[in-house]
């Protein structure tokens, strides 16, 4: 039990009832273990649960606004739908969680852990994930309006998300939207979409010689441009895009093999004829 009385009494007496909702809101229940409880929409606005252990909780639909989450444990947890307006997560563990469609709104999640978390339609709106871990982290539609800095690690997050973002590059903060943002996290390990991209930044190339013309290519390549960011990238047998040297190489006169430019449309026409040539060999 959480040393603050009247948290205690409150947990006492919700223990012993039931399709009750915990009502936490303004009081101290840090350090409190409520691993795997039934906190669905339970009520923590301004509660101090600094390193609470919340290990397989369901905190569906609760609210949490300017909650103290410090330290917290909230691995596997379920935030579906959770409203965390100015909450303080700062070195929380949210490994493994679901925060689907969560309301994240300038929460402070500092050197917070989402390692492999599902963030999918979560909405990160002026936070703050300066040193968080979104390693193999999942994110859909989810908005990254949020101050990031080269300690953010991002190796593994997959998915697509809407920007801008702020960079705190030594002190010194830069905006990133569209292809821009994309293109540095990805060149730290991620692989997303940004969905606001500007499509006019992207050009194509078709590798093509006397046995492989422009209609029959034997690869494509693109080149992705924003700002100071150059990122070249093949379409692969593992049908999906990937770094490539050819670009770069062909530019130092290190590459003999020809290409043309090509339309983004022959580009798709290109990656639609190739997957379905690779998946009907997979299944002869």
């Amino acid at each position: 039990m959480p040393s603050d009385p009247d948290a205690a009494a409150e947990l006492t007496s919700w223990s012993g009832q039931e399709d009750t909702t915990l009502d936490l809101s303004g009081l101290d229940a840090s350090g409190a273990d409520l691993s795997g409880a039934d906190l669905a929409m339970g009520l923590f606005t301004q509660s101090r649960l600094a390193g609470a252990i919340l290990v397989d909780t369901d905190l569906y639909r609760a609210h949490l606004e300017s909650a103290v989450l410090d330290r917290a444990h909230l691995t596997r947890a379920s935030l579906v739908k959770a409203v965390l307006d100015g909450a303080s997560m700062q070195a929380a563990v949210l490994s493994e969680a679901n925060l689907g469609s969560a309301e994240l709104a300038e929460v402070d999640a500092r050197s917070a852990s989402f390692r492999t978390a599902r963030l999918n339609g979560a909405s990160f709106l002026n936070a703050r994930l300066e040193g968080a871990d979104l390693t193999d982290a999942t994110v859909q539609e989810t908005t990254l309006d949020a101050l990031l800095d080269e300690r953010t690690v991002v190796q593994g997050l997959s998915g697509t998300v809407y920007g801008p973002a702020r960079i705190d590059e030594h002190g010194s903060l830069r905006e990133l939207a569209g292809l821009e943002l994309e293109l540095w996290l990805n060149q730290r390990g991620a692989s997303v979409q940004v969905l606001n991209s500007p499509t006019n930044m992207v050009t194509y190339y078709a590798l093509v010689s006397d046995d492989y013309p422009r209609s029959n290519p034997q690869g494509i390549v693109r080149r992705r441009q924003a700002g100071d960011f150059t990122s070249d990238e093949a379409f692969t047998r593992n049908l999906r895009w990937e770094p490539t040297e050819y670009l770069r190489l062909y530019e130092l006169g290190h590459n003999d093999d020809d290409h043309v430019e090509i339309t983004a449309e022959e580009a798709h026409q290109f990656i639609s004829m190739i997957t379905r040539k690779l998946k009907n060999e997979a299944t002869d």
